[in-house]
């Protein structure tokens, strides 16, 4: 099915049909409602490939997250959906499975799917890598993540401040031998809660020696779990009386294996999680978390991916640090947008 043959059908020219298709208003409405009609009969579908090709660019918008198995990249996936359809634009979404190789894949195939722009949780996070993503070409967004040098647009929450309030909250209730679970190092989110931790110490007066770092190969429910199983063995005094999990996958999984081994959270063990997933709230105990406001995060990212499509990416390249207990709306077109994150007491803790 050609557009020659709903122009046939319609009684108009090849032009007015392209009119009708990208740029309706240029259209009288009878010979639009004709267009229109003649499309329904013959069920034409806009070959999209090849309007991509005159126009040289599409309606795509790419989402490449470290881990689609995680529920926080799931449902900051959801808020990123919203934007770009508000934004007449389709969300194409890609997972890196934290892999950097299979990231350079999935930005070269989008790069030449000629996508509108990408959204893009980094792997490689070091200051080459993020110089060579600068020079991509087409517009980048960072999610997660944010670009020192100011040079790459990004969306960030401040997980030092994060892993400030965790630690913070498990200190004020007389906590003096902290596991703080995550990994692997290298990974900034990882390297930012652990400063945030302590921080949390520091503060306080206390030595470092109360926070014991247990290092994980990546932040699944898995190894979690095997953090678990290996605190019995760690014995009397040396057990810590508190985790801090720096995903709550990690959190659940630790949470499933101390249960099992007869211990009680919080009596025996308390218990604190970050990103505030679903799941959280529903577990056997009820997990404390940080939380990230995914849904701003997603919706925010693509707003501002979309406003340096249009070529404006806020005065000046501003900074904006945003406080979620606001309820603030989305965020842009600043440069570089930081949300500050919130701590949700439940059982697991307290």
């Amino acid at each position: 099915m050609s557009i020659k043959e709903v122009a046939a059908r319609a009684g108009v020219s090849i032009g007015t049909v392209s009119n009708v298709l990208n740029r309706p208003d240029n259209v009288t409405e009878s010979n639009r409602l004709r267009v229109q009609e003649a499309i329904e009969e013959l069920g034409y579908v806009r070959n999209e490939s090849a309007r991509q090709l005159r126009v040289g660019r599409s309606r795509f918008l790419a989402l490449v997250v470290l881990d689609i198995a995680n529920p926080f990249f799931t449902q900051l996936a959801r808020g990123a959906e919203l934007s770009a359809e508000a934004g007449g634009h389709t969300l194409l979404l890609c997972s890196s499975a934290e892999d950097a190789a299979r990231e350079r894949r999935h930005l070269e195939v989008l790069q030449q799917q000629r996508v509108a722009g990408i959204v893009l949780s980094p792997v490689d996070t070091s200051a080459e890598r993020l110089t060579e993503l600068a020079r991509l070409d087409v517009p980048l967004v960072l999610l997660d993540h944010s670009d020192p040098d100011g040079t790459t647009p990004s969306v960030s929450v401040d997980d030092v401040e994060g892993g400030r309030l965790a630690v913070a909250h498990l200190l004020a209730a007389g906590h003096r031998r902290i596991a703080v679970v995550g990994g692997p190092r290298g990974f900034l989110q990882v390297e930012e809660r652990i400063a945030g931790a302590r921080r949390a110490v520091a503060d306080a007066g206390l030595p470092q020696d109360v926070l014991v770092e247990v290092e994980v190969p990546a932040m699944h429910l898995e190894n979690g779990r095997a953090v678990g199983a290996t605190l019995d063995s760690w014995g009397r005094p040396e057990r810590p009386t508190a985790v801090f999990c720096l995903n709550d996958l990690l959190a659940l999984g630790v949470l499933r294996e101390v249960v099992h081994r007869g211990l009680k959270v919080p009596q025996d063990l308390a218990l604190v999680g970050y990103d505030d997933i679903a799941f959280a709230a529903a577990a056997t105990v009820p997990l404390t978390s940080v939380r990230q406001p995914t849904d701003l995060l997603g919706r925010s990212a693509v707003e501002l991916l979309l406003a340096r499509a249009a070529g404006d990416t806020g005065p000046g390249g501003g900074e904006r640090t945003v406080d979620v207990r606001d309820d603030p709306p989305v965020v842009v077109p600043d440069r570089r947008v930081v949300y500050l994150p919130e701590l949700v007491v439940r059982a697991s803790s307290s």
